[in-house]
């Protein structure tokens, strides 16, 4: 896991599911997984998007998926299930200790 932004396998378990399913064409070069940590670390780091760093996905693929995956919802869908869970373990925790 080369930076803070960067998903660990549990919360890949957990995002996997809710991005959308890759039609059926050639293999593609970048996983949704560094893509995601792509777009994860321009959200915390705020720089612009040609100046990730060399080892993420091409600024121009992870900017393309983050418009296209924000305008389908999926970006604010992953942030509700995410918040929702967090949610239900609260309420589940006795005397509301966290």
């Amino acid at each position: 896991m080369p930076y803070s932004s960067s998903l660990t396998d549990r919360e890949w378990v957990l995002i996997e599911p809710l991005l959308p399913k890759k039609k059926k064409t050639c293999p593609t070069k970048w996983s949704k997984r560094q893509i995601l940590d792509g777009i994860l670390y321009q959200l915390k780091n705020g720089c612009n998007w040609s100046d990730l760093p060399k080892d993420l996905p091409p600024y121009s693929t992870v900017f393309w998926h983050y418009k296209q995956w924000r305008e389908q919802g999926v970006i604010e869908n992953i942030r509700d299930v995410l918040h929702s869970q967090v949610r239900q373990q609260v309420k589940k925790k006795p005397n509301g200790q966290l």
